[in-house]
């Protein structure tokens, strides 16, 4: 028996690397498989040396509720010991995005990553340790096998401010990024499978990724007012008409 089990990813930073390479540390537009495989082994408390054949074989789907705005940070540091200049770098980070991820498999195993994500063992992060989460991450288990799915029938779960702006739309299009099930015939592919986290080898396989559009109802829809007065019509710009009134003053 398999089941889901669903996250939602908001913070004010998020940064989700997939082919970041020394000192430009770049971002995906969505979380990485490897990112949030590494937030539930974190959460289960095991070590980054520990073996992940359990966690990288679960199935993954992520969709974009809130696409957020990329930032870039340029930073600076010292050695504390020895003061020396470390290289500086370029970072990059999503500011007020919200996602909702899911991972599929076994029922036992998804029952387990439900109760760690609800008390884990280490604290969760959003692709670095300076991006915490903003509210709980736990949506709760879906009895389905596939993630993707699953987050076809997930609530829109933009923050409030930002459905405010979407308040007259019925319904809000939202882009579901999944594991390719063709063989990868179709998908991209995102260095983003999880091999080993162990910080002397760290090791990822290409994934590849299927981009699914899906429509979601808007809770907050407002339709516009129907006693709104009509715009005024902008009148049509004639230039001919002064040309054939100074053609009149000349006659004169």
């Amino acid at each position: 028996m398999s089941s889901v089990l669903a996250l939602r990813l908001a913070g004010p930073l998020q940064s989700w690397g997939a082919s970041a390479r020394f000192a430009r540390r770049t971002t995906e537009s969505a979380p990485t498989k490897s990112g949030v495989i590494g937030l539930l082994a974190a959460a289960l408390g095991r070590d980054r040396t520990a073996n992940l054949t359990d966690l990288a074989a679960l199935r993954f789907a992520v969709r974009i509720d809130q696409p957020g705005t990329r930032l870039r940070d340029f930073q600076t540091a010292r050695h504390a010991d020895t003061d020396k200049a470390m290289p500086v770098s370029d970072r990059f980070y999503l500011a007020d995005a919200v996602f909702v991820a899911a991972v599929g498999g076994d029922h036992a195993l998804i029952r387990a990553l439900h109760a760690a994500v609800r008390a884990p063992v280490h604290l969760p992060y959003l692709g670095r340790r300076s991006c915490p989460p903003q509210g709980p991450l736990d949506l709760g288990t879906r009895d389905v096998g596939d993630p993707v799915e699953a987050l076809k029938a997930e609530e829109w779960q933009a923050s409030d401010w930002y459905r405010q702006q979407r308040r007259h739309d019925r319904t809000v299009n939202l882009t579901i990024l999944g594991d390719d099930t063709t063989d990868g015939r179709l998908g991209d592919t995102l260095r983003d499978q999880p091999i080993s986290f162990d910080p002397r080898h760290r090791r990822y396989a290409l994934r590849s990724v299927v981009s699914t559009s899906i429509d979601v109802p808007n809770p907050r829809f407002n339709p516009p007012a129907r006693n709104r007065r009509p715009p005024v019509p902008v009148p049509r710009h004639e230039p001919e008409a002064l040309l054939s009134r100074m053609d009149g003053l000349r006659c004169t």
